[in-house]
């Protein structure tokens, strides 16, 4: 079976990916499930760019597999854009959640609802082999909350609020979350892609 080794460690993560692919014959592995210990740095201006950076080189070491790599995160309309590629360390340390929604209620104190607008956007790209990349995006429009709001999914969940579902991702189901995230939509669109080289 062919193997889409993903380029993370995030559990979260890949088990979101294993859940959307699971239909396709592909045995989909973290990085440590196939023994790679290595740290991409993330220097691209885009959630493409980082993405691409990922993929690119964990494939050179990653014996003829696929290698899917993306990047993700929030993109405040009133914050400029902020955290966007820097989600993951937007108070300072790389995985720092608490800190990083606590950065972003700090910096949002007071905003009314119009300056609350957001989005999470997903890049995503699958090296299938040298001739065959595939690059999609995915995208979900919310607000974000003064204060934290579920228990489920990771990151800014808690604080990313849907109006049609009048809840936060952090409220929803996995399966609800699934069916509308960034993540979801952008495998979506892979899954569309993969259809075509099977």
């Amino acid at each position: 079976m062919k193997k889409i080794i993903i380029a993370s460690n995030n559990e979260h993560k890949i088990i979101e990916i294993k859940e959307i692919l699971s239909q396709f014959p592909f045995e989909v592995v973290s990085l440590k499930d196939a023994n790679i210990n290595i740290d991409v740095e993330e220097t691209g201006s885009t959630f493409m760019d980082n993405a691409y950076l990922k993929a690119n080189e964990i494939y050179k070491i990653a014996d003829g597999n696929m290698v899917l790599a993306d990047d993700s995160g929030l993109s405040v309309e009133s914050l400029n854009g902020a955290p966007g590629v820097f989600s993951a360390r937007f108070a300072g340390v790389h995985g720092d959640t608490k800190a990083n929604n606590e950065k972003l209620l700090y910096l949002l104190g007071g905003a009314k609802d119009e300056q609350r607008k957001a989005k999470f956007v997903c890049a995503m790209v699958l090296i299938v082999d040298e001739d065959n990349v595939i690059k999609v995006q995915g995208e979900v429009c919310g607000t974000i909350t003064s204060e934290f709001r579920g228990d489920e999914g990771f990151g800014y969940d808690p604080l990313f609020f849907i109006k049609e579902y009048n809840k936060t991702f952090a409220q929803m189901s996995k399966q609800e979350k699934n069916a509308i995230s960034h993540r979801g939509r952008a495998l979506n669109k892979l899954k569309d892609e993969l259809k075509k080289l099977m």
